[in-house]
């Protein structure tokens, strides 16, 4: 079939099999052109299909020639339908690893299920024996509670008064204001049930009783903090609540570990284009800002770029630096002053008429539709293209 991008708001409900090849095999070349890292060989990845998930899993395999473990929840294709592209990102990443002769395999299904953990832990035990790095990236607006059922829904809300201010849509460039409306009832608790720590300290809590994890293990969950621009919906937010409680249980975890000598942490990463932050206002007109600014001075990074510098010049270099938190930031260059102060006076300035010459509105859509595998150079969308494509080590 030729399949075609079809939108509806920040989601894209087409993927494209060959875009989706081609940026796996692009991720693949550049964390190859950085040189090896001396870094962990068996690895468990939970939430590996898609941005900084699938970039801590190929950086590992063809970083530090790791066998890895994904674990996601993507739909597979149908006759007619496209998968999801977490679905065909994942299959061309294990035919890559499988032709370089690294172990590889995947299970699909609900991470936050007690039948996912048992049936992620039977297969470390059975081809691993254990693990030595375990990443915890899952983005999911709603979770199901493992032992109680109940089932929690996010919301990106302010807390205490409502939040103006502006946006755009990246469809179509127009620049409006938004009102967000704050908090209520159980918004707080439910957000943090589903963004926060609790499922990251069980699954590290499940491996650890179970003897799967190696002397001196390392986990890392990912975060966000950002600017002042963005706080008030963001990190001062319900999101930034639960990103506080997945902070607070690094260090939870962390004590836990001491027994073996392992380590937790939160790595606050930059702000770049995913399905999960296309979906918070203000973030694409920030990013947007922040593109110029950073492409402009040389420092701009997509996610395997950041990745591939957490792992070789944070995780696995000789002393981990930390802020006075505990957590790796590898947001530095976006946070640096120059770049902030430079944003900010753009944004004071962003209209829809002179957004196309102040911000790179077109760099944020090319990334937004990458994510789905349109727009990747040296793909022809016009070309017949099968749908259905198999992840070979899928469980």
């Amino acid at each position: 079939m030729i399949i075609e991008p079809r939108t509806r708001g920040f989601i894209c409900l087409t993927s494209h099999p060959t875009g989706c090849q081609q940026n796996v095999i692009e991720q693949i070349k550049y964390v190859k052109s950085k040189g090896a890292i001396n870094g962990a060989k068996k690895v468990l990845v939970i939430g590996a299909s898609t941005g900084f998930g699938l970039a801590s899993r190929i950086t590992s395999a063809f970083g530090s020639e790791a066998a890895t473990i994904g674990v996601f929840f993507e739909k597979p294709p149908s006759a007619g339908r496209p998968a999801s592209p977490g679905w065909y990102n994942s299959a061309f990443f294990e035919e890559e690893a499988h032709k370089a002769g690294l172990y590889a395999k995947s299970i699909n299904g609900d991470a936050f299920s007690k039948e996912i953990k048992r049936q992620t832990l039977d297969l470390i035990k059975a081809d691993l024996g254990q693990v030595d790095l375990v990443i915890y990236s899952l983005a999911s607006p709603v979770r199901t509670h493992p032992e109680t059922g109940v089932r929690y829904k996010s919301v990106l809300k302010p807390i205490g008064s409502s939040y103006k201010n502006k946006t755009v849509d990246f469809h179509t460039g127009v620049v409006s204001d938004i009102s967000i409306e704050p908090a209520v009832g159980d918004d707080i608790e439910n957000t943090i049930a589903v963004m926060g720590g609790e499922d990251w300290k069980m699954w590290m809590d499940a491996l650890q009783e179970e003897g799967l994890l190696a002397d001196g293990c390392k986990t890392v969950a990912y975060s966000y903090i950002g600017p002042a621009l963005t706080e008030s919906v963001y990190r001062k937010g319900t999101i930034g609540r639960a990103k506080d409680h997945l902070e607070a249980t690094a260090f939870e975890i962390g004590d836990s570990l001491k027994s073996i000598s392992g380590e937790a942490y939160v790595s606050v990463n930059k702000a770049l284009v995913t399905q999960a932050s296309s979906a918070i206002p203000v973030i694409p007109l920030y990013i947007s800002l922040l593109y110029k600014v950073m492409k402009e001075k040389g420092i701009h990074e997509g996610c395997i770029e950041q990745i591939q510098r957490l792992f070789e010049d944070r995780l696995y270099s000789a002393n981990t630096p930390t802020d006075d938190q505990g957590r790796i930031r590898i947001d530095d260059w976006e946070m640096r002053d120059d770049v902030q102060a430079q944003v900010t006076e753009l944004w004071e300035k962003a209209t829809t008429e002179n957004l196309s010459n102040i911000g790179d509105l077109e760099g944020y859509k090319k990334d937004f539709f990458n994510l789905f595998g349109f727009m990747v150079p040296g793909v022809d969308y016009d070309k017949d293209v099968n749908e259905i494509v198999e992840i070979p080590g899928l469980q």
